[in-house]
């Protein structure tokens, strides 16, 4: 079983979710949201790094994955995001998990079917896909996605390599963001019996 362990990086609040992963079964493990206390720089990038490091102790996950930075209209929020993104990435690495990073739009089509979902939507489709009783927080929404993003493409890199698949189920890897990939691959895992549960 694969356990991916999903981050959504802030300087002042940043999310993770822990999806376990069980051929076409996914299933929700734990999540939250590490609230940073406001200081100096270097202690709140510290404050991620130990607290995603309990996380990762605690829930064991076996894979990371993390939202691409972008670049914001704001230089110094980038600058921010960037650092916050480094004590994460940091904290995975030194845990021996590999990372996968994707783009804002693949992951809201992973999750959503469109690479243009808003917030609402994303944290809607997440409670569904993992059955959660009630809508996650926004952060903590963005950090599961992004696991089911990840856990997405490892299904379809297992299909392609297995020759089980056209190339037209693969195009979302490549940040597609038409309708027929999503819904060629939803209908191909239903014929073998998955679905989410």
């Amino acid at each position: 079983m694969v356990r991916i362990l999903g981050l959504d990086p802030g300087l002042n609040h940043t999310g993770w979710g822990v999806v376990a992963i069980d051929g076409p079964r996914q299933t929700w493990v734990a999540s939250g949201v590490i609230d940073v206390p406001a200081g100096e720089t270097s202690a709140r990038l510290g404050v991620i790094a130990r607290e995603l490091a309990r996380v990762i102790e605690s829930h064991s996950p076996t894979h990371a994955a993390c939202e691409r930075v972008f670049v914001n209209i704001n230089p110094q929020s980038t600058l921010l995001l960037g650092q916050a993104r480094g004590a994460a990435l940091t904290a995975a690495d030194l845990a021996g998990l590999p990372v996968e990073e994707f783009t804002p739009s693949e992951i809201k089509q992973a999750v959503t079917g469109t690479g243009r979902a808003d917030k609402q939507m994303v944290q809607t489709m997440v409670a569904r896909l993992l059955v959660l009783p009630h809508e996650p927080k926004t952060d903590e929404a963005d950090a599961l996605a992004c696991a089911l993003c990840a856990a997405s493409q490892m299904r379809l890199r297992a299909l392609e390599k297995s020759g089980g698949t056209s190339r037209i189920y693969a195009t979302a890897r490549r940040g597609a963001a038409g309708k027929g990939a999503r819904s060629a691959w939803t209908r191909l895992i239903e014929r073998k019996g998955g679905g989410s549960e």
